[in-house]
């Protein structure tokens, strides 16, 4: 029952932070880019000492690995996140205004189907 949340305050937790600062809960993309960038440290850094056998260029080039691929996943997920928001937020307008003009005599649809049975 450690996942269970104290009696006095029910569906509240403690967010988690790595390092201090960074709430991987809470920012998107933040879980998957630190797990990616792990991954992708242990892929290079394994693979750099299975090639050379040398440790410390290995352990070098895992953190660079970690940079990389962390960095690299982040600006890919903050971009398409942004583009779903800016498509979010372009449907939202269209329906806002299709409720507005509905039935009016600015309705863009209500003057095609004029202009049609009029011909």
């Amino acid at each position: 029952m450690a996942a269970a949340s104290e009696p006095g305050e029910p569906g509240k937790r403690k967010p988690f932070k790595l390092l201090g600062i960074l709430d991987v809960e809470n920012i998107p993309c933040a879980r998957d880019s630190v797990l990616y960038g792990s991954l992708g440290s242990v892929v290079a850094g394994l693979g750099h000492f299975l090639l050379t056998s040398r440790i410390r260029r290995s352990c070098d080039v895992g953190v660079g690995g970690f940079i990389l691929v962390t960095l690299g996943c982040w600006f890919h997920c903050r971009y398409n996140y942004a583009k779903q928001r800016i498509q979010e937020r372009i449907a939202r307008e269209g329906i806002k205004n299709k409720i507005l003009y509905e039935s009016t005599h600015l309705d863009p649809e209500r003057k095609q189907t004029n202009s049609n049975s009029s011909n």
